[in-house]
């Protein structure tokens, strides 16, 4: 598949089969997420893999509520993390840019952003969730203190195929500057 093929035919997946993600899919899906452009090419994002049942039924029931439908058919939940204090950072730990810390979020962004492309061309589905306990989570999973819980995604083969949601046309997109 070409790339505006994988970006226009990608979707948020909600529902998923019972099939296991392979290890070594994962591991592909990682390294191609590891191209995403970053700050100074810093690369922040770490990923934590949680397979099981129990073990995402217990993020769903305690840390994740909201997502608890989607968590329930996910076979896999990566815990996407940031390392704090490198992007949008100077190495006398200044500041770049007004930004301020805000750049690790931009990047981590891009980066999972690349993760589904990827996911998607190897006939997985994805969802990226943003609502969850950050703290208490970030302890249930032993994020190292250098690191910041960002996103969760749930992962696996597809057991729907979602219609593309309509989209806003160029000229509500794009201005040009004189």
């Amino acid at each position: 598949m070409n790339t505006t093929e994988c970006i226009m035919t990608r979707r948020s997946v909600r529902k998923f089969t019972e099939q296991p993600v392979p290890h070594g899919v994962l591991e592909d899906i990682i390294a191609a997420a590891a191209y995403a452009p970053s700050w100074k090419n810093t690369q922040i994002s770490r990923y934590i893999a949680i397979e099981g049942r129990e073990a995402i039924a217990e993020i769903a029931d305690n840390y994740a509520a909201f997502n608890r439908h989607t968590l329930s058919t996910a076979p896999m939940l990566i815990a996407q993390c940031c390392v704090k204090k490198r992007s949008g950072y100077e190495r006398d730990g200044s500041f770049t840019t007004d930004r301020g810390d805000g750049w690790q979020m931009y990047d981590c962004g891009i980066a999972a952003q690349t993760f589904c492309l990827s996911a998607h061309e190897h006939g997985l589905g994805t969802v990226i969730m943003g609502i969850f306990d950050r703290p208490a989570l970030e302890k249930h999973l032993n994020v190292p203190e250098d690191q910041e819980l960002v996103a969760l995604i749930a992962v696996g083969y597809p057991d729907e195929t979602p219609n593309a949601p309509r989209r806003k046309g160029v000229a509500d997109l794009l201005t040009y500057a004189e």
